[in-house]
């Protein structure tokens, strides 16, 4: 039976993770993979008690770490931003749209 591949079966490990598909990549260096990944280093202090609070929600969580916690919720919380923008946006078309064609019909 073949599995779909939905980001839903990678994230929870149903595709990924047998090991008979494993294999040790020798000729790659962590800049590489950043590279392919477009990741790019940064430094963050952060209070001890919230990197320990995110590595507890992280192990919960089934990531290996709380770095991938913290890109997860960076790309969630971007995303919700850049999606009220846009509504934002959208709302103030219709106000002025709205304006324009009442003083068209107030002006005939």
């Amino acid at each position: 039976m073949k599995i779909e591949s939905t980001i839903e079966n990678w994230e929870n490990g149903t595709l990924g993770n047998d090991e008979a598909f494993v294999e040790i990549a020798t000729d790659i260096t962590s800049r590489e993979v950043d590279d392919m990944l477009a990741l790019q280093m940064i430094s963050i202090r952060l209070q001890k008690s919230l990197i320990q609070d995110l590595k507890d929600l992280a192990t919960r969580n089934g990531l290996g770490g709380y770095q991938p916690l913290i890109r997860r919720v960076l790309e969630r919380f971007v995303e919700a931003e850049m999606k009220m923008i846009a509504r934002e946006s959208m709302s103030q078309q219709v106000e002025v749209e709205v304006e324009h064609d009442e003083r068209l019909v107030s002006g005939c």
